[in-house]
C-alpha cells in the first residue's frame, strides 16, 4: 500500500513472538503487521499511564512532606538565631 509515511522492519525475536501470541489471542485473525501496530499502541497507552501515575505518587510525596513543615512559624529563624552570638 503507497504511503508516504516511514516503515519500519521488525525481527521477531523470543519477546516479540510471545506479545503477538498473545495479541493473536486478544485480536484473532488479525494480520501480524496489525497486531504489531496494536501493540505499539496499547504499549503507548500503557507508558503514558504508568507516567501519569508516577508523576501523581511524586506530587503526593511532595505534598506529605509539605504538611511537616506547614505549623512551623514564618520567623521560625529568626527566632531561633537571636540566641546566636554575632
Amino acid at each position: 500500500m503507497p504511503t508516504t509515511r516511514p516503515r519500519y522492519q521488525v525481527t521477531e525475536t523470543d519477546a516479540l513472538a510471545r506479545a503477538l501470541a498473545l495479541a493473536e489471542q486478544e485480536w484473532p485473525g488479525e494480520p501480524r503487521s496489525r497486531l504489531i501496530e496494536r501493540l505499539a499502541t496499547v504499549g503507548a497507552t500503557r507508558l503514558e499511564a504508568d507516567r501519569a501515575e508516577s508523576q501523581r505518587r511524586r506530587i503526593a510525596a511532595l505534598d506529605a512532606m509539605a504538611d511537616l513543615y506547614r505549623g512551623i512559624p514564618t520567623d521560625y529563624l529568626e527566632e531561633l538565631r537571636k540566641g546566636w552570638p554575632e
